[in-house]
C-alpha cells in the first residue's frame, strides 16, 4: 500500500498574508510548433544563457550559490491526482510532469513564456551534428543531487538508459538511441542509429529527469537490459526522491496528499515555500470552493463555467489560455470483452460519426474549447490541415447496417476523473446518449484510476476515455504514443493488451522517419499524412481540446500552463 505519512492536507486553511516575497514573473505561454531547430546554447557566468542559434535565448534563475530566501507559507495545491509511479523512470501522468519538474531535472528545459525556446538546466552547453544522430551535453559545474553530490555524466547515462531498458510508457523517448558516451565527468555524447530532430525537444520532457545513480543502485534500481522485470525498486520511491531538483519529496498517500519539501541544498535559486502539498480534491466544484475559502492556494482544474465566480472574488486571480491537452475516447478492437463487430473499420467509422462534437463541447467545458482532428493536438506541426470531425448520424446508421450489425453493446470503463475542466463522467455520459441514436449501448463503468490503467494493461478495454498532455513540444511523440507501429502503447492496446496482438499500420513507421530526418515544410507535410494515418486507423477520437482555468490566490505569482511541463513550480512565488 503507498500510505506514507502526509501533512498539511486537512482544511484548515485561512485567508492569510505572506511572509515573504518573490518577484512576479509574467508568463504568457506561445505557440507550440514542433521540434526545436536549435542547436547549441551556452550559459553565462552571470546565469543568463545565450545560444549560438534562432534566438534560443532564456534565464534560468538557477544560480549558483544563491542566498537563502525568507520562509513564506507552505503552498497548496488542490487536484485531482493522477499519479501512476512516483519512479523517475516509470512516471506518466499531469501530476507526475508536475512532481517530476520539480524534483528530478533535466539537462535543458523550456521557457514557461515560449515553449520554443530552450534554455539550460542541469547543460550549460548542448549541440547536435548534421545529420541530428549525434548530440553532445555539457554538464553545469556546479549542479549538485539534495545530498550534495554532484551531477556527474554517468547520472545521465544511467538515468536514460533506465528510462529506456524498464519499459515503461515513457520509455518510447529512448527510441533509437545506439550508445551513450561519457568521454569524461562533465561531458553526455548520444548517438542514434538513424536522425532524431526531435531529441532536443525530447531532452526538456519532465521523464528525462536525471536521478542520483549511486543512491538508485544502492536502492535497488537498475539501468541495463534487465530492468524491465529485474527491477523492482518502485515503491521505494513512494517514499524517497534521489534528484537535484528545488524540491524533494516528503511523503505520499494515495488519494490523500502528495507532499514536497523545498531543497535546502538546492545549487540554483531556492523557492520561498518550504513546503508544497498536492491536496486530492477530485471535482471542479469543490476545488472551487476550498479557492474560495482560501483553504488552497491554487486550484489547477476549474471548470470555465466557474469563471464570473473567481472574477469577482478580489482575493483571487484567474485567466484562461489555450492549451495543448485534450480529452479522447479509444476503441480497443482486441479487448478480451469487445464484440467481434468491433473489428470491422465501418462498425468503428459508425461510432466516431455518431459523436456530436459541438454539443459535446458545450457539455463539457461550456463551449471554451476546440474540436480536434487527430490526436496530433491543435497547434502542433500536421495538425493544421487535417479534417476535424462532425457528426453524421444518417451515415453512421448505414455503415451499421452495411455491416449486418442490428445491436452492439460496448463495456465502457474509464477513469473516474476530472482533467482540464473534463468531467469524465459527463463526457462518457454524453458519449453513451450520443451512441444509443445508433442503435450502441454503451454500459458506463467508471473506475479508479489505478484500477483503470491495470485493466486496460492487461485484458484491456474496448471503450475508454483516456487524456494526453503534451510530454515534449516535437510532434513525434504522438505517432509513437498513438500510431499503430510496432512498440507503440497504444498499438497493444488497440489489439488487446498484454494479452492480445498488436495493430500495426505499415504507412505509419515509414513515414515517422521520414519525418525525424526532415526539416521546414517537407517534415509539416510528413506529419499531416501521419495525422491522417492515425485518423484512419478509428482508433482514438478526440472530444475537447479545452482551453484552460489559471485560477489563484491574489498573492501567489508566476502561475502559469506549460506545454512543456504542466506547472513549473520553480516560477512561483509570493507577494508581500
Amino acid at each position: 500500500m503507498r500510505s506514507i505519512r502526509t501533512e498539511g492536507s486537512s482544511g484548515r486553511r485561512r485567508r492569510r498574508s505572506a511572509v515573504a516575497a518573490l518577484a512576479a514573473v509574467a508568463l504568457v505561454l506561445a505557440a507550440c510548433g514542433g521540434s526545436d531547430d536549435t542547436t547549441e546554447g551556452t550559459t553565462n557566468g552571470d546565469g543568463s544563457s545565450t545560444a549560438s542559434t534562432t534566438g534560443d535565448t532564456g534565464d534560468t534563475g538557477d544560480t549558483a550559490g544563491s542566498t537563502p530566501v525568507t520562509d513564506a507559507r507552505e503552498l497548496i495545491i488542490a487536484r485531482d491526482m493522477d499519479i501512476n509511479s512516483l519512479d523517475p523512470a516509470r512516471v506518466y501522468c499531469d501530476t507526475c510532469m508536475i512532481f517530476s519538474t520539480a524534483v528530478y531535472e533535466t539537462l535543458v528545459t523550456r521557457d514557461p513564456a515560449d515553449i520554443t525556446k530552450q534554455i539550460p538546466r542541469l547543460a550549460e552547453s548542448w549541440e547536435a551534428n548534421a545529420d541530428n544522430t549525434v548530440f553532445t551535453f555539457q554538464l553545469n559545474p556546479a549542479a549538485k543531487f539534495a545530498d550534495g553530490s554532484p551531477v556527474e555524466a554517468k547520472d545521465v547515462k544511467w538515468s536514460w538508459e533506465r528510462l529506456n531498458h524498464v519499459k515503461g510508457s515513457a520509455s518510447y523517448m529512448m527510441d533509437g538511441y545506439t550508445n551513450i558516451d561519457t568521454p569524461d565527468a562533465s561531458t553526455v555524447v548520444v548517438t542514434f542509429g538513424a536522425p532524431n530532430s526531435a531529441f532536443l525537444a525530447i531532452v526538456s520532457a519532465s521523464q528525462m529527469g536525471i536521478t542520483n545513480s549511486d543512491e538508485a543502485i544502492a536502492a535497488g534500481s537498475i539501468a541495463d537490459e534487465t530492468a524491465e522485470t529485474a527491477d523492482q525498486s518502485e515503491q521505494f520511491y513512494f517514499t524517497r526522491s534521489l534528484g537535484s531538483g528545488p524540491f524533494e519529496l516528503e511523503s505520499y498517500t494515495e488519494g490523500d496528499a502528495l507532499v514536497l519539501k523545498r531543497n535546502d541544498n538546492y545549487w540554483g535559486t531556492k523557492s520561498p515555500f518550504p513546503k508544497v502539498t498536492f491536496k486530492q480534491v477530485k471535482d471542479s466544484a469543490s476545488q472551487l470552493q476550498q479557492l474560495q475559502a482560501g483553504d488552497v492556494d491554487i486550484a489547477m482544474q476549474i471548470s470555465l463555467d466557474s469563471l464570473s465566480q473567481i472574477e469577482s472574488d478580489p482575493n483571487l486571480t484567474v485567466t484562461t489560455t489555450d492549451s495543448y491537452n485534450f480529452a479522447y475516447i479509444a476503441l480497443s478492437a482486441g479487448a478480451e470483452s469487445a464484440p467481434p463487430e468491433l473489428a470491422d473499420p465501418k462498425v468503428r467509422e459508425a461510432i466516431k460519426l455518431a459523436i456530436d462534437y459541438d454539443g459535446m463541447l458545450d457539455v463539457t467545458v461550456g463551449g471554451k474549447g476546440k474540436k480536434q482532428a487527430s490526436t496530433i493536438p491543435n497547434g502542433f506541426e500536421g495538425s493544421a490541415d487535417l479534417p476535424l470531425p462532425a457528426q453524421d448520424v444518417d451515415k453512421a446508421k448505414q455503415l451499421l447496417t452495411e455491416a449486418g450489425v442490428t445491436s452492439l453493446t460496448l463495456k465502457a470503463m474509464y477513469p473516474n476523473i476530472n482533467v482540464y475542466g473534463v468531467d469524465f463522467s459527463v463526457m462518457m455520459q454524453k458519449v453513451q446518449q450520443d451512441l444509443k441514436e445508433i442503435g450502441v449501448d454503451v454500459q458506463l463503468e467508471p473506475a479508479e484510476f489505478s484500477a483503470w490503467l491495470d485493466t486496460i494493461r492487461g485484458v484491456g478495454i474496448p471503450l475508454t476515455a483516456v487524456y494526453f498532455a503534451p510530454d515534449h513540444p516535437d510532434t513525434s511523440q504522438y505517432p509513437q504514443y498513438f500510431g499503430m507501429i510496432e512498440g507503440a502503447p497504444w498499438s497493444g492496446r488497440a489489439g488487446g493488451g498484454a494479452a492480445g496482438t498488436p495493430i500495426i499500420n505499415e504507412k505509419e513507421a515509414p513515414l515517422l522517419a521520414a519525418a525525424l530526418a526532415a526539416s521546414g515544410e517537407e517534415r509539416v507535410q510528413l506529419y499531416t499524412e501521419l495525422g491522417q494515418e492515425m485518423i484512419n486507423d478509428l482508433v482514438h477520437f478526440p472530444m475537447v481540446n479545452p482551453q484552460l482555468v489559471i485560477a489563484s490566490q491574489k498573492d501567489i505569482t508566476g502561475n502559469h500552463y506549460s506545454g512543456c511541463c504542466n506547472l513549473d513550480l520553480s516560477f512561483l512565488g509570493i507577494t508581500g
